[in-house]
C-alpha cells in the first residue's frame, strides 16, 4: 500500500483527487481554543453546568475534536471496554475527504449504546500535532483504534477494506461482524484492484504496477521530496540539508521516507534512473540531488519562488 508523507511549511498544498493513499508530515497552525466543544453526554459523565446534555443519536456519530483539552476529556471519558476510533486527517488533502465518507458510513452502522461500544473521532493532524507525535502519525490518512487507553491496531493508507476489516475484528463481542444491510457496501479506494498473491505475480506486471504507483508518488505534492528519514528527524546528511534548503525558501511540499518502503527506494531509483537519495521532484519531473538543488539555485534566486508560501499569495492575488 503506498503511503505518501507531506510536510507542508505555512499553507496547505493540493494533492490530485485520484491519488489513493496519501499523504502527510505536518505544519504548525496557531494554537486552538482551549476550552474545549461539548462532548456528547452519552460518552461522558461529566458536570452538567459546564458540558449540557444533548440527545444521543440513535446510530453513532464522528467527532471532530479541536483541542488538546477535548481530546483528554474523551480518552478519560471513554470506558475501558470501548473500541475508540481516531482518524487523523488533513483538510486538504483529498484521500482525507474519502476517509472521513468511509468513516461516516461504518459509523453508521454502529448504535449508540449504553455504554458505547465504539466511540468514533477525528484529529487534524497538523493542527493537533502534539496528539498526532504521540500516535507516530507521519502521514493521513491513519486511523488509530484504541482500547482501555492502549493502541491495539493501527491502519495508514485510504484502503476501505483494510479500515473496515481492522474495525469490525476489534469492535464485534460475539465473534461476528455487523450484520447490516451496507456492510458490504463499502467504496474501495485503493487506486486499483487487490494485488495478487506474491507468490503468482508475474515479474513484468508487478514492476508496471510499481511504476504506476510510482508515477502518482512523483506527484502527490508540487514539491515531493524522497529522504531518508522526515523532516523532523533526517537520517542521513544530505536530507537533513535538503529539508534546511526547502524551508529557508518557505516552499511548500510533499515527502516520502525512503526507509519505510524498500519497494519504492529501490524503484525509483530504476524509475528516475537516478541512484541516489535526496531525490527532489517538482511537478512531476525529476530535478535531481542536494548538488543540483544547490546549482538551480546559484542560478536563480527564484527558483523556488512558484512553490514558496509567498509566491503562492501573489499568485492568487493577481
Amino acid at each position: 500500500m503506498t503511503q505518501v508523507c507531506f510536510r507542508n511549511c505555512k499553507c496547505p498544498a493540493k494533492i490530485p483527487t485520484n491519488l489513493a493513499c496519501d499523504p502527510i508530515r505536518l505544519r504548525s497552525r496557531p494554537a486552538c481554543d482551549p476550552v474545549p466543544p461539548a462532548i456528547p453526554s452519552h460518552l461522558v459523565n461529566l458536570d452538567l453546568r459546564t458540558y449540557p446534555r444533548v440527545l444521543q443519536p440513535t446510530m453513532s456519530t464522528v467527532m471532530e475534536i479541536t483541542s488538546g483539552a477535548q481530546w483528554e476529556l474523551l480518552l478519560a471519558a471513554v470506558p475501558a471496554s470501548t473500541l475508540l476510533v481516531v482518524s487523523f486527517h488533513a483538510p486538504w488533502a483529498a484521500p482525507c475527504a474519502q476517509m472521513a465518507t468511509v468513516l461516516s458510513t461504518l459509523a453508521a452502522e454502529y448504535p449508540v449504546t449504553e455504554p458505547p461500544s465504539t466511540v468514533w473521532a477525528s484529529i487534524n493532524a497538523e493542527e493537533l500535532s502534539e496528539i498526532s507525535e504521540a500516535y507516530d502519525v507521519t502521514a493521513v490518512p491513519f486511523l488509530v483504534l484504541l482500547r482501555n487507553g492502549q493502541a491495539i491496531e493501527t491502519v495508514s493508507g485510504s484502503s476501505a477494506v483494510k479500515v473496515r476489516t481492522a474495525i469490525e475484528t476489534h469492535a464485534r463481542i460475539d465473534g461476528k461482524a455487523p450484520s447490516t444491510a451496507s456492510a458490504t457496501n463499502g467504496i474501495e479506494y485503493t487506486g486499483g484492484p487487490p494485488k495478487e498473491d506474491q507468490g503468482t505475480v508475474d515479474p513484468e506486471k508487478h514492476k508496471d504496477e510499481l511504476f504506476k504507483r510510482l508515477e502518482h508518488l512523483v506527484k502527490a505534492a508540487p514539491v515531493m521530496l524522497f529522504m531518508k528519514g522526515t523532516p523532523s528527524s533526517p537520517q542521513c546528511g544530505f536530507s537533513r540539508q535538503m529539508v534546511a534548503i526547502l524551508r529557508e525558501n518557505s516552499v511548500k511540499y510533499g515527502f516520502f521516507n525512503i526507509l519505510a518502503d524498500d519497494e519504492v527506494r529501490q524503484g525509483l531509483k530504476e524509475y528516475a534512473e537516478w541512484p541516489t537519495y535526496p531525490q527532489l521532484w517538482m511537478d512531476g519531473e525529476l530535478v535531481g540531488g542536494l548538488d543540483i538543488v544547490k546549482e538551480e539555485l546559484g542560478n536563480s534566486e527564484d527558483f523556488f519562488k512558484p512553490y514558496s508560501v509567498s509566491g503562492s499569495a501573489d499568485a492568487a492575488a493577481a
